[in-house]
Order: structure tokens, then sequence, then C-alpha cells
């Protein structure tokens, strides 16, 4: 039996024919989309990628002849073109379209180096092409497709121009740092007989030398470095200070071997000049080098520790920049061509302008000097708050401690107890309060020091004799906070923007009645800087608290407001009190410094559970100038920092 199946029989003679013409169409589709896909910006694109990443694989490469060039060959040429530039390839970009001529093509290329200090040097560049028998788009390479200059056998180079260094100024304008004059000591090899005679007299005279004069000189390497040094060569010891050269001559000057060498250098005024505050300037360093590769280089200056570091930046600009070309010889050597092919001038570096002032300074490292102990000075003008003086004593380099210590005040915070008393009515100069020997709160005994004891005295004589016990008796008026309300109305536990960096306290408050106590006294958790006790003095001499200020230019964008007006009634009464601690109380020593009348307060702080361990203090004014002088360990103030404030002030009055 036979079965039609018309409509199945129909079809089986179109479909073919369909078929045949859809795969026409998708072929057309295809070799359309391929023409596009291989067009020369495909070609230029796979170039710029392979450029950056150092693999060409996809690239096909001609020369202007038209021969094959291997890929890897012109990897390896680009590398050796850019040479000093080759660690850091450049951004590529197309800059539009190629232009198509018949079987030839020509794309423009954006090309930007990104050069140490974050310098740009953009140009572009044309990329020849040419269409293969096999429809590929082939680059004609060139080393001018690098930069216009570069023929083969060249690099580029770099080179660096440094930027004149600005200065640190002080408050009147002039450079703190400045060309002093300068001695390089050294020995010439040939002329050395003895050389461990010669380094046991090297070392015997620089010891004789005050070490605040001389930096460390470590002499265990000389024999090596002469015995490897040329006969005649010029072995250098140490660079010393003019002055500090004439007092070690008589020493060295006639020691076989000896060499001189009279120069001028970048200094401070001496070489404990705020030396912490300002820091230092050096070659960079290893550590430099390697936190910052693109900023610094071998023999750059940098700036370490203290202003120097923090605007380091501003200070030394930014090096001029020049890209030249080189030829490469056959030795492995290169010669400069003479070809400058990009220049940026240097920047020279902008100054910071401080408020020190010279000779404030010279008088706050005179009455440090010769102090073994770690110790600060740190001196305020009261009229308008700037710091005239930062110093400091022994202690790790770099550490400012006139402006970061956290340490307890001891009883020169019996200014803020004081004031806070008499803000609050509980007590007046001349209101009688006991200073007994002891005095136990919750069971905790308060002693004075040495055990004194004044009996009932009016409270003026307890301050002037910086009676404990009287303090820890009344702290109880002071409520759990007044304290802290007090300090901060001195500015104390404020946040300051000074350009530095500084602890501006922090003040007990909310705690025990023993903790009360404590605190009235500057002790428990009560912990400053002489900075911050120097801007609280400056308040009481002034009336109200303002921050104080160090940069004038750049000006800090947020210093603390200025604080409320003191009780001038408050005022008066504590600054009669702080003139009787010299005139007859703890801090005498003073009494006779020549000037204006000295006002201030003593203090000596317990800064463990061993009565024998205190620091020592001394906070206070003269005319113009509030100053806070601290002694880590210094015992008794009378006996360490009241000397060094006599020692300050007389040293100003002679100025």
């Amino acid at each position: 039996m036979l079965v039609w199946y018309p409509v199945r029989r129909r079809h089986s003679h179109i479909r073919p024919a369909l078929a045949a013409v859809a795969a026409t169409v998708l072929a057309v589709g295809a070799l359309t989309g391929c023409s596009a896909e291989d067009g020369p910006d495909r070609s230029v694109d796979a170039f710029l990628t392979g450029w950056r990443s150092g693999n060409l694989q996809a690239v096909g490469f001609i020369d202007a002849t038209g021969a094959r060039v291997p890929a890897a060959d012109v990897a390896k040429e680009i590398k050796s073109l850019s040479g000093e530039l080759a660690a850091t390839p450049p951004e590529l970009k197309r800059a539009g379209d190629a232009t198509i001529t018949a079987d030839t093509a020509t794309a423009r290329v954006q090309v930007t180096w990104t050069l140490p200090g974050q310098t740009r040097w953009a140009y572009e560049r044309p990329v020849r092409l040419k269409r293969g028998g096999d429809d590929q788009w082939q680059v004609i390479w060139e080393p001018t497709v690098v930069q216009e200059k570069l023929e083969k056998g060249d690099r580029l180079a770099l080179r660096r121009d440094p930027a004149p260094r600005a200065g640190v100024l002080d408050g009147a304008g002039a450079p703190i740092v400045a060309p002093r004059p300068v001695v390089r000591v050294g020995v010439q090899p040939s002329e050395v007989t003895d050389v461990k005679a010669l380094v046991r007299q090297l070392d015997a005279a620089f010891k004789a030398i005050r070490p605040a004069l001389v930096p460390p000189v470590d002499l265990s390497d000389l024999p090596k470095r002469l015995s490897e040094a040329d006969s005649g060569a010029f072995v250098e010891v140490v660079t010393l200070r003019d002055d500090v050269y004439r007092q070690i001559r008589p020493r060295i000057y006639d020691l076989p071997g000896t060499k001189f060498r009279a120069e001028k250098l970048d200094l401070a005024p001496t070489r404990e000049f705020a030396r912490a505050l300002l820091g230092s300037v050096d070659p960079a360093q290893a550590d430099d080098l390697k936190a910052h590769p693109d900023r610094y280089v071998a023999g750059d200056l940098v700036g370490h520790g203290g202003l120097q570091g923090r605007y380091d930046e501003r200070l030394r600009g930014a090096p001029g920049l020049t890209v030249i070309t080189e030829r490469q010889n056959p030795d492995g050597t290169t010669t400069p061509t003479g070809t400058e092919v990009f220049r940026s001038e240097p920047k020279a570096g902008q100054p910071l302008k401080t408020t020190l002032d010279v000779a404030t300074q010279n008088a706050a490292d005179a009455a440090l000097r010769g102090e073994k102990r770690r110790s600060a000075l740190v001196a305020l003008r009261i009229s308008d708050g700037a710091v005239l003086a930062a110093a400091n004593g022994p202690g790790p380099a770099g550490e400012n401690l006139a402006f970061t210590a956290q340490v307890p005040p001891g009883s020169t915070f019996k200014v803020v107890s004081a004031l806070g008393l008499l803000d609050r009515g509980a007590v007046t100069t001349d209101a009688p309060v006991g200073c007994p020997k002891t005095f136990a709160v919750d069971g905790r005994p308060f002693k004075n020091s040495d055990n004194f004891v004044l009996g009932t005295v009016p409270f003026r004589t307890d301050f002037a004799k910086s009676c404990n016990t009287a303090f820890a008796s009344l702290a109880p008026k002071l409520g759990p906070d007044g304290l802290a309300t007090t300090g901060r109305a001195l500015g104390l536990e404020a946040k300051w923007d000074l350009g530095a960096d500084v602890f501006t306290g922090t003040v007990s408050t909310g705690g025990s009645a023993t903790e009360q106590a404590a605190a009235a006294i500057g002790q428990g958790t009560t912990v400053v800087s002489p900075l911050a006790m120097a801007g609280a003095t400056a308040a009481v001499a002034r009336g109200h608290w303002e921050q104080p200020k160090l940069l004038l230019d750049p000006a800090p964008q947020q210093p603390a407001p200025a604080g409320p007006a003191l009780k001038p009634e408050s005022v008066a009464a504590l600054k009669a009190m702080m003139r009787e601690v010299v005139t007859a109380g703890t801090g005498s020593a003073l009494r006779n410094v020549p000037g204006e009348p000295v006002y201030g307060k003593t203090g000596t702080a317990e800064y463990d559970n061993n009565p024998a361990h205190t620091h020592a203090w001394f906070v206070g004014w003269q005319g113009d100038v509030a100053f806070a002088v601290f002694v880590e360990q210094g015992g008794s103030s009378t006996s360490s920092a009241v000397p060094i404030s006599e020692r300050f002030l007389r040293a100003l009055a002679a100025h």
C-alpha cells in the first residue's frame, strides 16, 4: 500500500535553496565583521598593550623595508630605548582612529610617562602600519615610535636638578638655618706612623669637649679606613662648627697626619638649637630610599624628625627633571648625545615661618646645658601666645619632651586647684587653712615634702610653701569635676592645631575622694606636658587662655578657639600668691633675678609608688614671657627646676 506525503516532498526541494541563501548571508556578515575587527586600530591596540606588558607576540612587525621583525626583538629594543625609564612604562592610548590609505595606515598615539615626583611627560607619536597579503595589519617598527629623537642604539636617561631647600624662619623672618663656618677634620694616611696612638689622642681630645657641642665621634673604624685609603687621601673624621674647632684646635692641630678644611654648611645657630623641634636635614638614608623610591635618590637632602621631617615636601620643593638621549657603547658604557627631549624646571621649596625667638631659644638651651637628666624648657610670649623657645635636655634623638611629655605636674597644678577654689569662693587668700604634717583621705595619708608642718596659716602661705596637706583637705570643695572644668578653662585637654605634635593634658575627673585629693596636688591620673602647663600659666598672666602659636606660615587651619575671660578677682588673687612663691616661698632663689617681677609655682611630682622618686617642675612668668621647666627624676624642684629657671631668666636679662 502506497502513502503519499506531498507537503514533505515539496519542502525537500525548497530547503537546500533556503539553506544556501542563509549560508551566503551569514558568510557576508562574517566577512564584514572580520574586516572591521582586523583593521589597523586592532593592531595598534594590541601593540600598545604589549608595549606596557613587554609581551608583543600578538602583534606582527616589519621594518621600513618590509622585512619581518620578530616581536621579541621589538620588545627588547623598546626596553633598551626606554633606558632609565624602562621600570615605569608609559600610559598609552590611541588619539583617534587610524587613517587608512590603500594598504597603509597611520595612527596617532598618546605617550605619557610618569617621572619621579609625579612629574608627567606627555607627547604624541605616529605609528605606521601596512596591510600584508593575509589582510593582517602589521606595525612598521622604528625607534622613533618611542620618541622622535631616538635612533637605534640610543636610550633615554634621566637627570635630576635638586631644588633649593627652603629654610625654617624665626619670628622675625630671618633664617634659623643659614650658612655657617665649619672645619672638616681629617687624616692623611701617609703622614701617620702610629695609628693606634693617633686614635687615642683624638678620642681624648673629643671627649674633653662638652657633648652638647660635639656630635658623637666613632673612631673605631678609623684604622681600617686609613689602611684602605690612598696614601695622600683626606680621610674625614668629623665636621665641627668653627667655634668648637677653635676650642679643640690646640689638642689636635699638631697631631701627626691631621688635616683641616674650612667650609660653610647650612646650620642652626648652635648644635643644640631647638634640635628636637626643628629636626635635622641629612643625606637620604636607606630607609628613605626604600620607603619613597619615587621621591628620593641617593644624595638628596631629606628632613628627619621635627618640623624638617613633617614639612619635608614643602621645604624641599620639587627637583627639576631632564630627559636626554644617550648612545650605548659596545663596552656597556653610555655617552650623552647632547639631545634633550624633556625638561621640567626645579621648584624651590617654601620656607616655614615660626614664632621662635633666637635670643630666647639660646637662653633656654644654655639653661639646660650640663643637665644630665631628661629635661625640657618651653617659653611663650604672653601677649600673643607665640612659642619663643622649646629646649630639651639629654634623651633619645628627636624627642621633643617640651611638647609631648605625659607626666604628672605635681604642685605646679596647685595653680589650677587654687584658681578653681577661688572661683568657687571656697577660700580666700587670707583664709586660715591648716597645714599639718599628714592628712588622711579614706585611709590614705598625704604628706608634705620633707614632712614639714606649717600649722594653721593663710591660704596664700600654704600656696607659697606648697603645702600638700592643705590642698588635700580643700579638694572636696572642688567637687568631682571642678579641677577638670578649671583646667579646660586654661586650655588643658583641648584639641590644639599647632603644626607640631603636642600633648595638651588629661585632668582627673569623677574619681574617688582619694583621687580628688591626689589630683588637687597634681598627682593621681592627671598628666600634662611642659607646653600645656606653660599655656595655662600664660592664661593666668593674660586673664584668658589662647592656644599657643608655633607656625605663622603655613598657619594652622583650625586653632583652638580662645577661652573665656577668667574671673578678674580670682586671677588677681592667684597672681599675688604666685608672686609670694618667689618673694617668700619655694621659688625664692628667683627673687633677685634682674628685670621685672617673677611669678611662679614650684612642683615636685611623684611618678611611682616610691615617694623618693619625683620629677621637678617650675612654671611662671616674667614680663611678657611665660615658661615651664621640667626635669625628669629631678628630685626637689628647688635644687633642679628652680636653678634652671634662674639661669634662663638671667640669660634673657643679659641679652
